[in-house]
C-alpha cells in the first residue's frame, strides 16, 4: 500500500507540474490584453502552491497563512507586469534548476530538464521581448509560442514517471537555487545593459551575455581546483561552508587550552561550560556529572540535551536553532563530553599509578623486613648454638642490621624518595653480603681484586637476599644442594646458582614477569627486584634452568 500511495503521489506531483506549466502557456498565449491571462495565472498560482516542493503537501495550512497567500496573489494579480512575470519565471526556473541535481532517476531528471528548457524559453523569448520592447521579434515569438513550446510540453507528458527517493523527500538545493537565479538575472541585465550602451538588437545582446558568463564559468571551474600553488576556490568555499561563526573556532581553542591546563575533571568542566555560554545564541546552560552539577545563566523553552556516560548538558537557546547549527551544537558537546571523560580516565590513572608506587614501595619495604628478621633468626641461632662465635658474628653483623634498619626507616618516612641514592663500592658491599651470610654454608666465588665502579646498596641487598634465601628454602626440601655466589666484574654480573632440580617450565616462563604461585611466601619477591632492577638500569633474568644448575643472574643493561 505504501508504494502505491508513493508512486500515485509521484503521478499527481508530475501532473501538477505539467498542467501548471499549461496554464502558464495559455495565459501568455492570450496575452494581457485578454480577459482570461488573470484567472489563469491564479490557476497557475493555485498548482504551484500544490506542487512546490519547499512545504510538504499533507501539512495543514492555517488561517493566517491562508490569508497571506490570498493577498499575496491578489495583489500580484493586480499589479500585474512584465517585470513581475519575468521575476517570477526566473525565481520558478531556479526552483526547478535547485531540484533536478536531488533526483538520480533518469527519466525524472530529463522531466525537469526540458522543464528547465521551457522556462528559459518562456523567459528569454516571450518575456524578455516584450519587457524590452522589441517589436521586431512578435512574429517569431508567435510561432514558437504557437508550434514550438507545445511540442516540447507534449513530449514532457510522455515521459515515463519512475520512482526516486528524492521525489518522497522532496530534496531540493538553495545553494544551486541561487547561482540559477543570480546567473538568469545577470543574463537578463547584461543583455538590456548591451542593448542600451551598445546599440545593438537583443539577439546580439543575448549572445554577448552568453558568451561572457560562459567565460566566466570556465574561469571559476579552472580556479574552483587547486594547481600551480594556489588553494582553489574549493577549499575556501568549504571552509567557509564548515565554519558556522567565530564564536565556534574561540571555544574549540578554549576548550583545547582548558584541557591543556586544567587537571581536575570538575573544574574543567566548569571552566569548559562557561566559555561555552559566552556564544551569543545561547541563553543559558545546565549540567550533570557524577561528581557534581552547575547552572549559567537563564533556561528557556528552546532546549538541547546531549548526553555522553555520567555526564548530562542541558543548553538553553534564545530561539530554535537550524538544522546544521544543532548537528554542530551536538557534536561540539559530544567533544566537550569526550574531553570530561578523558580526564576522569586521566585522575584514575593517577591514583592507580599512586597506589601502585604505595603498593610497590610496601612491597620492598616487606622483603627488606622478611630479610632483616632472618638474618636476625640466623644471629639468634649461632648465639644460641656456637656461643663461642657468638661474640665476634653479633660484632660484625649488628652494625649492619642497624644500619639497614635505619635504612627501612628511612623509607617508611619518605616512601617516594629515590631508593637507590646510596651506593658502596663494589668490594665493600661484597664484604658485607660474605659476613651477613657466612653461616648460610655458601660457596662464594670472585675475583682476588674486586674493583669497578659504586653499586646500589638498596638494589643488591634485596636481588642478593631474596636469591639466597629462595636457594636455602629450596635446600630444605631438597637436602645436599650446594649454593653458589659468584662475583664478575668485567663484565659486571652477580649470578646464584643450585645444584637442585629445574624450576618447572609452566612457572619458569612466567617467573619475574609476574606474580606466581610460592610455597615459601606470596610469590612477588622475584617479581619487584626484577622490576626494580629494570628501573635502574640493570637485569635480573634465569640465565640456567636445568636439572643439577638452576641459575639466577643480575647485571648491567647494554
Amino acid at each position: 500500500m505504501a508504494t502505491a500511495a508513493l508512486g500515485k503521489l509521484m503521478r499527481s506531483s508530475r501532473w501538477l507540474s505539467f498542467a501548471m506549466l499549461v496554464a502558464l502557456h495559455l495565459a501568455l498565449v492570450l496575452g494581457s490584453q485578454s480577459s482570461l491571462m488573470r484567472p489563469l495565472l491564479l490557476m497557475h498560482l493555485g498548482m504551484f502552491l500544490l506542487w512546490q516542493p519547499l512545504w510538504r503537501s499533507e501539512s495543514k495550512l492555517g488561517l493566517g497563512s491562508a490569508v497571506l497567500i490570498i493577498a499575496l496573489s491578489l495583489i500580484a494579480l493586480f499589479w500585474l507586469n512584465w517585470w513581475l512575470l519575468a521575476f517570477w519565471v526566473s525565481g520558478l526556473f531556479a526552483l526547478v534548476g535547485g531540484r533536478v541535481f536531488a533526483f538520480h532517476a533518469r527519466w525524472q531528471r530529463r522531466y525537469y530538464l526540458l522543464m528547465m528548457a521551457y522556462l528559459l524559453a518562456i523567459l528569454l523569448l516571450e518575456v524578455a521581448p516584450h519587457l524590452f520592447g522589441l517589436p521586431a521579434l512578435g512574429e517569431v515569438i508567435d510561432i514558437l509560442m504557437a508550434y514550438g513550446l507545445p511540442l516540447l510540453l507534449l513530449v514532457m507528458a510522455f515521459i515515463p514517471v519512475e520512482r526516486d527517493h528524492a521525489e518522497n523527500e522532496l530534496a531540493i538545493d538553495f545553494i544551486y537555487i541561487l547561482l540559477l537565479f543570480a546567473l538568469l538575472t545577470l543574463l537578463l541585465l547584461g543583455s538590456l545593459a548591451f542593448m542600451t550602451l551598445a546599440q545593438i538588437g537583443y539577439l546580439d545582446a543575448l549572445m554577448r551575455s552568453l558568451f561572457i558568463i560562459a567565460i566566466m564559468l570556465l574561469a571559476m571551474g579552472a580556479l574552483w581546483n587547486p594547481r600551480l600553488g594556489f588553494s582553489g576556490f574549493q577549499g575556501l568555499f568549504s571552509r567557509y561552508l564548515l565554519t558556522i561563526g567565530t564564536p565556534f573556532e574561540i571555544w574549540l581553542k578554549r576548550l583545547a587550552e582548558a584541557a591543556q591546563q586544567e587537571q581536575d575533571p570538575e573544574t574543567f568542566l566548569a571552566r569548559a561550560t562557561e566559555y561555552l555560554t559566552e556564544m551569543p545564541w545561547l541563553s543559558g546552560l545546565s549540567w550533570v556529572s557524577g561528581r557534581g552539577h552547575g547552572t549559567l545563566g537563564a533556561s528557556s523553552p528552546h532546549r538541547i540535551e546531549v548526553s555522553e556516560q555520567d555526564m548530562k548538558l542541558t543548553l538553553f537557546s534564545h530561539k530554535a536553532v537550524s538544522p546544521t547549527v544543532l548537528l554542530h551544537v551536538r557534536l561540539l558537546a559530544r567533544l566537550l563530553g569526550h574531553f570530561y571523560q578523558a580526564k576522569r580516565r586521566e585522575q584514575n590513572l593517577r591514583e592507580i599509578t599512586r597506589l601502585q608506587t604505595i603498593y610497590e614501595t610496601g612491597a620492598r619495604l616487606t622483603h627488606d623486613l622478611k630479610n632483616m628478621l632472618q638474618s636476625l633468626v640466623a644471629l639468634t641461632s649461632v648465639a644460641r648454638e656456637q656461643p663461642e662465635r657468638a661474640q665476634p658474628v653479633l660484632q660484625r653483623q649488628l652494625p649492619v642490621l642497624t644500619q639497614r634498619i635505619e635504612l627501612i626507616l628511612a623509607k617508611l618516612k619518605a616512601p617516594q624518595a629515590q631508593e637507590d641514592a646510596v651506593e658502596l663500592p663494589l668490594a665493600i658491599w661484597w664484604e658485607g653480603l660474605r659476613q651477613r651470610h657466612q653461616h648460610h654454608h655458601i660457596e662464594w666465588r670472585s675475583p682476588q681484586n674486586i674493583g669497578g665502579p659504586s653499586i646500589p646498596v638498596a638494589l643488591f641487598d634485596c636481588a642478593a637476599d631474596n636469591l639466597i634465601d629462595n636457594a636455602n628454602n629450596k635446600r630444605l626440601r631438597e637436602p645436599g644442594i650446594t649454593v653458589t655466589v659468584t662475583l664478575t666484574c668485567e663484565p659486571f654480573s652477580l649470578s646464584i646458582c643450585d645444584s637442585g632440580s629445574a624450576i618447572p617450565s609452566a612457572i619458569a616462563h612466567q617467573l619475574l614477569n609476574t606474580i606466581v604461585p610460592s610455597e615459601d611466601g606470596m610469590g612477588i619477591g622475584l617479581y619487584q627486584v626484577a622490576r626494580w632492577a629494570a628501573q635502574s638500569g640493570f637485569r635480573l633474568e634465569m640465565s640456567e634452568n636445568m636439572q643439577g644448575k638452576v641459575t639466577f643472574r643480575i647485571s648491567r643493561m647494554e
